[in-house]
């Protein structure tokens, strides 16, 4: 009879990590919808939320109550396991990226050398896309589920745009890993704090990869799947209460999490800038290198809020035209021009 040993406190360690990694997202996500009305309250000169609580904070809080006390409606004709399904799906996905993405480095505590990185797998760049390639079928069983030819359209419009913008996204970072050589998200930090960060050395790359973040999170100019002013509700028209509340939510943390993941591959991570972090003691180090990775993440959301309210939202066949003539385009010639540049390091060439 064989016993399966356990390392109890790794387990008790990971279990922590994940609550308060799960604990975080959800909290930045609930204030990312207060941040974006303060934002967009800024650029528009006026107040945005400012009566529930001091300065509006407790706003999030109100929304979510709102979501709760909202009749919650399952059309008759709608297949109900699947409609049901769907907003689940869409949350779980957005929330399982999480678990590859390095949020700091290494804390030393009761003789124990703790690491803020719930999986440190060697296929961590591959485990994001397939798990982001799931978030297709959440949108996919929403509309399909509802039994509305409307819904349903709109969730073919929105699987065929991330898809496409998928395509374009997996060449931009097989130009990134020709520099990195390796697929695991801790490696790729770690050479960023030895060699420089790659948005560096892949600018083009770095400029697809977010462009395709934009399509992928369904925000403006790529917010066609929810386009409600032109192109009816969306996918989740059929949608009330928390079911309609997740879909929403799925969106911010979607954002929260891709901003994570460019400030991992192309900005350090971790890395504080112009500190070296071998002079300071590894739990301080470990505690500032968490708030500059939280920083980085701040600045991408505010970029995402920043061009929903400067750029207006592309027609359907101007984003499809955009993904498949330009940025795949793109993505192709930077794959390649990379691809020289590193085959001529190999053999010792100078330029």
């Amino acid at each position: 009879m064989f016993v399966l040993a356990l390392d109890w406190p790794m387990v008790l360690e990971k279990t922590i990590l994940i609550s308060v990694v799960i604990a975080v997202s959800l909290l930045i996500a609930m204030y990312e919808t207060y941040a974006e009305r303060k934002v967009a309250a800024f650029m528009q000169d006026r107040r945005g939320p400012n009566r529930a609580g001091p300065f509006g904070l407790f706003q999030p809080l109100a929304d979510g109550l709102k979501l709760f006390m909202k009749e919650e409606i399952i059309p008759n004709s709608s297949n109900k396991l699947l409609f049901i399904a769907g907003p689940g799906l869409a949350m779980l996905t957005a929330m399982m990226t999480s678990a590859v993405i390095p949020w700091g480095g290494t804390f030393h505590l009761f003789g124990r050398s703790i690491s803020l990185q719930i999986a440190d797998i060697n296929i961590g760049i591959l485990y994001i896309f397939a798990v982001v390639s799931l978030g297709v079928y959440g949108i996919m069983i929403g509309g399909w589920a509802s039994n509305n030819k409307f819904s349903l359209i709109a969730s073919i419009r929105g699987a065929s745009q991330m898809i496409s913008y998928e395509l374009a996204m997996g060449l931009s970072l097989i130009a990134l890993l020709m520099l990195t050589g390796s697929l695991r998200l801790s490696v790729i930090v770690e050479q960023q704090m030895q060699g420089g960060w790659y948005v560096l050395y892949q600018p083009l790359g770095f400029l697809i990869f977010i462009i395709c973040a934009f399509a992928e999170c369904n925000r403006t100019p790529f917010d066609l799947p929810e386009a409600e002013n032109e192109l009816n509700f969306g996918y989740h028209q059929e949608y009330s209460s928390m079911k309609l509340g997740f879909y929403l939510f799925a969106e911010y943390i979607n954002m929260f999490i891709s901003s994570a993941v460019m400030a991992t591959l192309y900005f350090g991570g971790y890395d504080i800038p112009f500190v070296n972090e071998a002079s300071l003691s590894p739990n301080l180090a470990g505690i500032l290198g968490v708030a500059a990775l939280l920083f980085k993440i701040g600045f991408f959301i505010f970029v995402f809020m920043w061009v929903r309210w400067t750029i207006p939202r592309f027609r359907y066949d101007q984003l499809m035209r955009l993904g498949w003539k330009k940025m795949i385009p793109l993505a192709l010639v930077n794959m390649l021009v990379t691809a020289v540049i590193v085959l001529l390091k190999q053999n010792n060439w100078h330029f």
